[in-house]
């Protein structure tokens, strides 16, 4: 599950369990290079693309920070219904739900999991597109469902 941890189960991204030990423990953090945008008005995001399911198992966890102008992109090809947790995510999210560049849905502030089990924050239908943000951005930017927005790949 990104943003903490993704992993596919049949058609639905669920919610995987990443470490046998409880309580929430620190694990892995990755910085992935900025290889995609996202536009927003005026405003420009510089997009961390979680490709792998490795990747996107890691997404943002254990960052302590995430700056206005920065973000993660996790793309599914096919798309399909998913949900994230936030195990081991340290900071509130946003996480903005698209399908085809339109919002489906926006899952905001979503806190950090302080104890499992982690609560999961998705939609039912089919996206091919989760972005995640610091914690109120979406607000900040006036992001809203059914609002287009515009993903591109940088070039090498």
């Amino acid at each position: 599950m990104p943003g903490s941890a993704v992993s596919s189960n049949g058609d639905r991204t669920v919610a995987q369990d990443l470490s046998a030990a409880s309580p929430i423990a620190p694990g892995p953090r990755q910085s992935l290079p900025i290889t995609a945008q996202m536009k927003v008005g005026e405003k420009v995001i510089q997009l961390e693309v979680a490709q792998t399911p490795d990747q996107q198992q890691i997404g943002l966890m254990n960052r302590t920070e995430l700056s206005d102008d920065r973000g993660m992109l996790f793309p599914f090809t096919p798309p399909r219904p998913v949900a994230f947790w936030m195990k081991n995510t340290l900071i509130p999210l946003d996480m903005i739900f698209l399908r085809d560049g339109k919002v489906a849905h926006v899952a905001r502030n979503v806190p950090p999991c302080k104890a499992e089990p982690c609560p999961t924050y998705g939609t039912p239908v089919a996206i091919d597109q989760v972005i995640e943000l610091r914690g109120g951005r979406a607000t900040e930017l006036g992001i809203q469902p059914g609002d287009r927005l515009l993903v591109q790949p940088l070039s090498p």
